[in-house]
C-alpha cells in the first residue's frame, strides 16, 4: 500500500488540491494518505476536507493525522513539503514591517529579497531536519517540496542530504495557460520548453504543437496592441526587453529585479499595477475564511459565497475570488495543475510524463553555476525524475538569473555553515534591496531582522 506523507498539511487549500489529484487516479484511489503538522487546529481543518474528497470520490483510502513527524515519516513512499515556518504570525509580519521602517517595500517575500532571504533562513534548517529524518526512517521515498523560497531549499538540501528530492511549483504550466489565452491559442495546441530558474525561468521556445509556429509574434502583439492585462504589465515590460517570457507573474518578478519598485520613482507602482503587500493581504484572507469554514463546520456545512465575501469586506479585492472559489468549491474535485500527483502516478505504474521540476544543475544548463537549482523539463517514470539537459540559455537571461543566484548562494552557505557575515552580504546583493538601501541601513536591517525572529533562525557566529 502506497503510503504518501503530507507534512505542513495544515495548509489546507493546498493539501486538498493534491488530495483531489491523488485519489483521483484509480491506481492511486487507496493511497494512504498520512497528514501532519504541528498545528492541531488546521490540522483537523485539513481532516475534515479529506472527508469531503472521500465523500465526492466514493473512495476508502486511509487517512492518518498526526502532529508527530517521525510518527508521519515511518515507511513513506513519497513525502510532500508545504511548510510555513513561522506561519503568518510572526514571521511573515516581520519580514514585511521592519524592512518597511525602512523604505523598502515587497509584494511577496517569498523567494528573494530581504523577505526570501529571512524565510530561508528559517525554512533551510527544517528542511535538513525533515531529510535527516527520512534517511532513518524512509530512506528511500522521494522528497516532493512546494516550500518557498524554492531554489534556496532545494540547493540547500541536494548539499546536506542525500535523499532523493524534486521541488515544483505552478507557474510554468500557470504562465503557459496565460499566455495561450491572451493570444486566443486553445492550451491544449501549445509545445514549449522552459528552462532556468524558479520564479525566473523562461519559456525559449512556444509554438504551435502540430506545425512548431513560432507563437512569440502573437505575444508581442498583445503588447503593441495595449492587450497587455493590467496584472502582467512588468512581465510584458520584461518580455518587451529581453525578447523571452518569465514564468512567474508580475507581481513576484518586480522584486526580484531593481527596476520597478522604488522610492524615488514612485509612479511605476500604478503604471505597472504592483500590489505592494500583496502577500499580507493573501494571508489575511487566508485567516479569515478558514476562521469562518471552522465555524460553518460544526453546523455541518460550508460557508456560502455571500459570508464569505462580508466577512473579507476589509481585504484587498484581488483575493477575494480566489477565496471565495477555494471554500466553497471543498466539495469539488478537480484537477489542479500541480505536478505532485503526477510524479507519484508515473513513478507507481510507470507511465512516462515530463513535468517542471527544480533540481541541482549537474551538467544541465552549461551557463550557470554547478549546483545551484535549475527549473528544467524532467521524465518521470518507474525510473523516477530525470532532468533534461538544455545546454546554455540565452547570455543575457543566465546574467539576469546570477543576480538572484548570487543572494541564493550566500543565504544557502549562511544557513549551512552558521556564519552570520553571510547573511549580510546575501542582502548586500539583493538587486532591490541594492537599489533602495545604503550599506549602513542593509546592515541595520539585516541586524533588527535577526533578532526579531528570535528562535525561528539558529545561533549563527
Amino acid at each position: 500500500m502506497t503510503k504518501i506523507t503530507f507534512i505542513g498539511a495544515g495548509s489546507t487549500v493546498f493539501a486538498k488540491n493534491l488530495m483531489g489529484d491523488i485519489w483521483s487516479y484509480p491506481e492511486l484511489a487507496d493511497a494512504t494518505i498520512c497528514l501532519m503538522d504541528i498545528d492541531g487546529e488546521r490540522l483537523k481543518q485539513s481532516q475534515q476536507v479529506a472527508g469531503h474528497i472521500i465523500k465526492t470520490l466514493g473512495n476508502s483510502p486511509k487517512v492518518e493525522v498526526t502532529t508527530d513527524r517521525h510518527e508521519a515519516l515511518a515507511d513513506a513512499d513519497y513525502v510532500v513539503c508545504m511548510i510555513q515556518v513561522g506561519g503568518y504570525e510572526p514571521a511573515t509580519v516581520i519580514d514585511f514591517e521592519i524592512p518597511k521602517k525602512y523604505g523598502l517595500r515587497q509584494t511577496i517575500g517569498d523567494t528573494l529579497g530581504i523577505g526570501g532571504i529571512m524565510r530561508g533562513l528559517r525554512t533551510i534548517p527544517v528542511l535538513i531536519d525533515i531529510a535527516k529524518d527520512m534517511e532513518a526512517l524512509c530512506p528511500q521515498a522521494l522528497l516532493i517540496n512546494y516550500a518557498n523560497p524554492m531554489c534556496m531549499n532545494q540547493w540547500a538540501l541536494s548539499r546536506a542530504s542525500d535523499i532523493r528530492t524534486v521541488g515544483l511549483c505552478h507557474s510554468v504550466p500557470g504562465t503557459a495557460h496565460e499566455l495561450a489565452r491572451d493570444i486566443g491559442v486553445p492550451i491544449e495546441g501549445v509545445n514549449y520548453l522552459v528552462a532556468g530558474i524558479n520564479h525566473m525561468a523562461f519559456y525559449l521556445k512556444f509554438e504551435r504543437r502540430d506545425s512548431g509556429e513560432d507563437l512569440y509574434p502573437l505575444i508581442h502583439q498583445v503588447y503593441d496592441d495595449g492587450r497587455v492585462p493590467p496584472t502582467n504589465r512588468v512581465r510584458y515590460e520584461m518580455f518587451k526587453r529581453l525578447g523571452y517570457f518569465v514564468t512567474e507573474s508580475s507581481e513576484h518578478f518586480s522584486e526580484y529585479v531593481p527596476w520597478f519598485i522604488k522610492q524615488r520613482a514612485p509612479d511605476l507602482i500604478d503604471r505597472f499595477n504592483i500590489p505592494l503587500d500583496e502577500y499580507i493581504e493573501r494571508c489575511k484572507a487566508g485567516i479569515i475564511s478558514w476562521q469562518l469554514l471552522e465555524q460553518a463546520e460544526t453546523q455541518g456545512r460550508i460557508p456560502s459565497e455571500a459570508e464569505i465575501m462580508d466577512a473579507l469586506k476589509d481585504v484587498n479585492p484581488m483575493h477575494k475570488g480566489w477565496t471565495v472559489r477555494s471554500i466553497t468549491d471543498l466539495n469539488k474535485v478537480e484537477r489542479s495543475v500541480e505536478y505532485g500527483s503526477h510524479i507519484i502516478h508515473s513513478m507507481e505504474t510507470g507511465q512516462p510524463r515530463t513535468i517542471y521540476g527544480n533540481v541541482a544543475n549537474d551538467a544541465i544548463i552549461d551557463n550557470l553555476p554547478v549546483g545551484c537549482c535549475v527549473e528544467v523539463p524532467c521524465l518521470v517514470d518507474s525510473n523516477g525524475i530525470q532532468p533534461t539537459r538544455i545546454g546554455a540559455v540565452p547570455p543575457h537571461l543566465a546574467a539576469l538569473m546570477q543576480t538572484n543566484i548570487n543572494v541564493q548562494s550566500l543565504t544557502v552557505e549562511a544557513a549551512l555553515t552558521g556564519k552570520r557575515e553571510h547573511i549580510y552580504h546575501a542582502a548586500m546583493l539583493d538587486p532591490h534591496t541594492a537599489a533602495e538601501l545604503t550599506l549602513d541601513e542593509i546592515w541595520s536591517l539585516v541586524a533588527e531582522l535577526i533578532d526579531a525572529h528570535g528562535d525561528y533562525l539558529p545561533e549563527y557566529s
